[in-house]
């Protein structure tokens, strides 16, 4: 009766699965049919298994699509006693779901999981204890602690780990639980199974980040059980690492004194050292241990663990370990699009502090056809910061690789190379010349916006050394009639003006102004800005060699006149009555200079504009020019020398913020009123109040285990060799293994000939054993038969 009682289990459990087979192939082919709400009901209320399964997938997939589910609530959580595993997980995902919108349902299977934390099933207790703190009802903060408390004797670490990761999740439900649960964290951080430590680390840096006490004595614990922890795990400790390092290491430094090399009579090197010495960091032992340890995480597959390593080294770690780290961020680069994205923005950040470690790692930023806008400029940006610590052929190739694409089709990419190629000049000025000459070729394009942008970054040249620079500027003036890009004529005009004062009557400006004065009216307003600004620089410079010869005669106010053109254009500004007479023309009885005619014309052609900004401007020079005794004032303002601008790397903003943290992508303007969340390092504490060394120490008096019994056995007999060896004043190896006083060491030959003499020996008193038993055995037959004798003589005697 049993083998036929198992046949038809064996049927029914095939049943099932090709029941279950047949309804996963048909619904991978087709999209899941939406069932009525009384039959889902109807199949969750079954006593079938197979039938409760598959009411509750259809419940969690219309969970999961956004429908309305809290209607099966009661059907539901009706199942979370079933013994079928598969069920329970499917009730305890729509628990932790759902639990807020009904608590008071929810609160009646409390029970019932708290009977599964004793389930057999390890499996089943993990699911237990994180269902139990998923389920956000603060009434049950209290039993989810005691929960906890189970959770962290659990002989399975996959308890364990559910446990400690519980912890914030019972914190978020009642903060007032945070005394109990860092008693338990206290005690996680220090399980000897790496995942449950990592686990454990998680929730220390969410629910208490700044309580580094906790982690001194298992400090030197985490570090070695770092290596073999998950990914997210190594991210949390690192990042914990690092804050730990800074708060409780002190940053020592020591001054590397070198001799000069001279030897006194003997030929011994003097003590005579140099003043100036190399400064060396001192790392303290546990920091190294840290430095170390993390050292293979640089071949990880996770491009996250990479940059968490490398901030590590650059926050607390040598120029050594920053070397060591630069090779497998290079490596990230060949990763996907978005992953090379965000490893560039780390490598700029390192970048900027170190370029010389990156100069052998050029080949990697060249810019490639199908690179994205966001990828090329942090590759040119890399290109640039490298420049002027390359090689004349590194410098040559990088040079031409701008030249190539600053004459491309693409427009943002013209543009950024340029600037670029700007940038190279400014940070090595061997190369400037050249730099020069690339952007004088590109002046003639036919590209308004090349122009532009050259101009721009010649401006910024020629103000370096203004002057070497003047045949450039008398070149570039002469490509006013060709230039027609309103950004570009108004560098040349304002270079113009600024060498408006050089060589006095032979400068160019003024018959530069003339020929520009023809077509004011149809220039753009940057243009006609610049053009006012040279026209009063050149009148400036006209006074200052003329001064005006002041006349005691008072002049007669002007004649009244209306100067309101008849535009149509609404809200133009009117002068008023002192505005006209100061823009009245001053009557002269001698011949006016040329450059006074031309600055008078220049300020009526400014006067009738219609930019409000022109006829401003137009007026302050006008009130700053007419007056004699403000002349020195004006050449202050106008003829002061500009400051050389510096154009600075797109990502200096970003040097202040850590390696691998989203505020280094985004910048501090990312999102509507900035990123929110960062938080950077902590300083370094100062020397003298770092914690005591002696709190890392881990108390060896309350192991589990006794240490002897840790040493195995063949270092135990060596030492009980060296022990025997020293007490009596002879070492192993002289003789042999064992203690022969002040004897010879042994041979082969000795080792074979006392094996003989052994064997004779053996074979002697193995003869002298015969034959004392043969001697024994005579004598006890002697015995026996002297005992018959008066047996027999005592009878007859009877």
């Amino acid at each position: 009766m049993e083998s036929i009682s198992r046949i038809s289990s064996l049927l029914e459990s095939a049943r099932e699965l090709t029941l279950d087979a047949a309804q996963s192939a048909r619904s991978s082919r087709s999209t899941p049919k939406a069932l009525p709400a009384a039959q889902i009901k109807k199949l969750l209320d079954s006593r079938n298994d197979r039938e409760v399964l598959e009411g509750l997938r259809k419940v969690i997939s219309m969970m999961y699509r956004s429908q309305p589910c809290l209607p099966f609530f009661s059907s539901v959580v009706k199942n979370v006693a079933s013994p079928n595993i598969e069920i329970k997980k499917l009730v305890y995902i729509y628990l932790i779901n759902h639990a807020e919108q009904e608590p008071d349902l929810a609160l009646l299977s409390i029970n019932t999981i708290q009977k599964s934390l004793s389930d057999g099933n390890p499996q089943v207790r993990a699911l237990a204890l994180k269902t139990m703190s998923g389920i956000r009802v603060p009434v049950i903060s209290q039993i989810v602690s005691l929960a906890i408390k189970k959770g962290l004797g659990d002989m399975s670490p996959y308890v364990r780990k559910a446990a400690a990761l519980a912890i914030p999740k019972c914190y978020r439900l009642d903060p007032n639980t945070l005394p109990q649960l860092l008693e338990y964290l206290s005690a996680l951080l220090g399980d000897k199974q790496y995942y449950v430590a990592g686990a454990a680390v998680k929730a220390f840096m969410e629910i208490c980040p700044e309580r580094i006490d906790l982690i001194h004595k298992h400090y030197r614990g985490l570090v070695k059980k770092l290596v073999d922890m998950d990914e997210w795990s190594q991210l949390e400790t690192m990042r914990l690492m690092t804050i730990y390092a800074r708060k409780c290491f002190p940053r020592r430094t020591r001054k590397l004194k070198k001799s000069n090399g001279a030897k006194d009579f003997y030929g011994d090197e003097k003590d005579e050292e140099e003043d100036a010495g190399e400064m060396v960091e001192i790392l303290d032992p546990d920091l190294e241990l840290l430095l170390k340890s993390i050292k293979p995480l640089l071949q990880s597959r996770n491009s996250a663990v990479v940059v968490a390593v490398t901030r590590c080294y650059v926050s607390v770690g040598t120029q050594e370990y920053i070397n060591a780290s630069i090779g497998p961020l290079i490596a990230l680069i060949r990763g996907p699009q978005d992953i090379q994205h965000i490893a560039l923005y780390n490598i700029v950040s390192v970048c900027l502090t170190r370029p010389e470690a990156f100069v052998k790692y050029a080949s990697y930023f060249l810019v490639h056809a199908t690179d994205p806008p966001q990828v090329w400029e942090l590759k040119l940006e890399l290109l640039t910061l490298i420049f002027p610590h390359a090689d004349a052929y590194l410098k040559s190739l990088i040079l031409n690789e701008l030249e190539h694409f600053s004459q491309g089709s693409d427009r943002e990419l013209v543009r950024e190379s340029v600037r670029a190629i700007g940038r190279c000049a400014q940070s090595d000025t061997r190369t400037s010349a050249r730099c020069l000459r690339l952007l004088l070729k590109q002046i003639t394009s036919l590209d308004g916006n090349l122009v532009a942008e050259s101009l721009t970054v010649i401006r910024h040249l020629i103000q370096q050394d203004p002057g070497s620079h003047t045949n450039t500027v008398v070149r570039l003036a002469k490509n006013l009639d060709t230039a027609t890009n309103p950004r570009a004529r108004a560098s040349i005009i304002w270079l113009v003006g600024e060498f408006a004062g050089i060589d006095g009557e032979n400068n160019i400006a003024a018959d530069v102004l003339r020929i520009l004065a023809k077509g004011f009216a149809d220039e753009a307003e940057p243009a006609k800005l610049q053009i006012v600004l040279l026209a009063a620089k050149v009148y400036l410079h006209h006074l200052n060699r003329e001064p005006p010869v002041e006349s005691t005669k008072p002049t007669s106010p002007p004649p009244s006149h209306d100067y309101s053109p008849a535009i149509g254009n609404e809200g133009f500004a009117e002068f008023d009555e002192k505005s006209e007479s100061t823009y009245a023309p001053q009557q002269q009885t001698e011949a006016e200079h040329p450059i006074v005619t031309l600055w008078n014309y220049i300020l009526l052609l400014a006067r009738y504009d219609t930019s409000y900004d022109l006829r401003d401007r137009t007026r302050l020079y006008k009130a700053l020019l007419g007056v004699p005794s403000s002349t020195q004032l004006a050449s202050l303002m106008l003829l002061a020398p500009k400051p050389v601008p510096h154009t600075p790397s797109p990502s200096e903003s970003r040097t202040g913020f850590t390696l691998g943290s989203a505020s280094l992508v985004v910048g501090e303007t990312g999102g509507l009123h900035g990123l929110r969340g960062y938080e950077a390092l902590p300083d370094w504490v100062e020397a003298g109040n770092e914690p005591d060394p002696s709190l890392r120490e881990v108390d060896t008096t309350k192991s589990e285990y006794d240490s002897s019994r840790l040493v195995p056995a063949g270092e135990r007999l060596d030492s009980a060799v060296r022990d025997s060896s020293s007490r009596l004043g002879t070492s192993p190896s002289s003789t042999n293994g064992f203690s022969g006083g002040g004897a010879k060491e042994k041979t082969l030959d000795d080792w074979l000939a006392e094996g003989e003499n052994a064997a004779d020996e053996s074979e002697d008193e193995s003869e002298e054993e015969t034959e004392e038993e043969e001697s024994s055995e005579e004598a006890s037959e002697d015995e026996e038969s002297s005992e018959d004798d008066e047996d027999e003589h005592n009878r007859l005697v009877k």
